[in-house]
């Protein structure tokens, strides 16, 4: 028997997330910080196979104890690999019983964009904390739904951009703040590749799961020109448009797109499912930076207008992201990235599309 109450269990007596909020969690359910939190990811796709499960395997302050999946066939595998219990195991249907789970800290939610909601929110009702991953949903009310259940549970909350963990993304971040080579005066990123999805059920073809270039890869050039500049747009236009209409016909190949930030900066930016790109230029007013690539899983690097090269760096991004998370959830601190960050990056998706829709009209923010 432990000699603890679970989180879900004292938010419960507690009768109400606010008071822990003005007060932050009392350490009887902080974890203590020599223990690793454990995760469960929620969605055994490419990205938790190739990225999160083997990114898990080099944390030092959280470790890959559960999964949950909708397809049985993947369970031996993934049990025989990582040595995951049959209690830590679990379907969409189960989900909610993860709240009895003691072994588990944090749901990473890895499905398609349509159903993030659904599985966060869940998660979050368990007294788990919740790591979402890019795009944070398919709308705005969905996104504001996840929030909500965060709050009221008293749990965290972040959205998986890794590159804001990024070290050479950090530093033009620094830059913007600090105005090193002065006030940022234009943006012009772009992030996408060429890519061919024949199977019509593929969530990247589907508009109904949150498929398209736009939500899948243009939310990279919508976040980086937010944290380059530190600022929130007030306008953006955008055009949508597919060349492959035997595979795009129900989503976007093809969006391009121009923010208005205050002060007259602007961001002119694109994305593609039918042409690589990979990029994020800054000008200031006293010289400028960029990174190329910006976006990718290794080998970002870029330079400055002064001839400082931003080196490369090694580590594993995916494992840099979840320490950062679970140290911040460890030492109870802000999430690095908060769930109005990818609400942030949604109501400009939703503009976008409403500019194209509209002609590619200015729509106010």
């Amino acid at each position: 028997m432990k000699d603890y109450i679970s989180r879900k269990q004292f938010i419960k007596r507690a009768g109400t997330a606010a008071a822990l909020v003005s007060v932050g969690f009392p350490s009887i359910i902080l974890p203590r910080r020599d223990r690793k939190l454990g995760v469960a990811l929620v969605g055994l796709g490419r990205y938790s196979t190739g990225r999160l499960a083997p990114g898990l395997q080099l944390t030092e302050h959280c470790e890959l104890r559960g999964i949950v999946t909708g397809s049985p066939e993947k369970i031996p595998v993934w049990q025989e690999k990582y040595g995951i219990p049959d209690r830590n195991v679990y379907s969409y249907e189960t989900l909610p019983e993860i709240a009895n789970n003691d072994d588990i800290d944090i749901v990473y939610i890895v499905t398609p964009p349509s159903i993030h909601a659904r599985d966060a929110i869940v998660g979050a009702e368990a007294g788990k904390h919740v790591w979402c991953e890019k795009p944070m949903a398919k709308n705005v009310e969905e996104c504001q739904a996840i929030i909500d259940a965060a709050n009221r549970n008293g749990v965290h909350l972040s959205i998986g951009h890794r590159m804001q963990h990024e070290p050479n993304t950090q530093t033009i971040i620094r830059y913007g703040k600090e105005k090193t080579y002065g006030a940022v005066t234009e943006i012009k990123s772009g992030a996408g590749y060429r890519g061919s999805y024949p199977d019509p059920t593929n969530w990247r073809v589907r508009s109904e799961m949150g498929g398209g270039a736009l939500y899948d890869m243009g939310v990279y050039p919508i976040n980086a020109s937010r944290y380059s500049s530190g600022l929130e747009p007030v306008a953006v236009r955008g055009r949508q448009w597919s060349e492959r209409e035997e595979m795009y016909s129900d989503v976007d190949e093809f969006t391009e797109f121009e923010m208005k930030f205050p002060g007259d900066l602007r961001s002119h930016c694109e994305t593609s499912f039918g042409k690589s790109m990979n990029y994020l230029d800054i000008d200031a007013e006293n010289g400028w930076y960029r990174l190329r690539p910006f976006q990718s899983y290794s080998g970002v690097q870029g330079e400055t207008s002064s001839g400082k090269v931003l080196e490369a760096d090694p580590g594993h991004q995916q494992a840099r992201q979840m320490d950062n998370e679970a140290r911040a959830i460890k030492e109870n601190r802000s999430p690095i990235v908060p769930g109005e960050d990818g609400l942030s990056d949604i109501r400009v998706v939703e503009a976008i599309m409403e500019s194209s829709r509209n002609g590619g009209d200015w729509v106010q923010l």
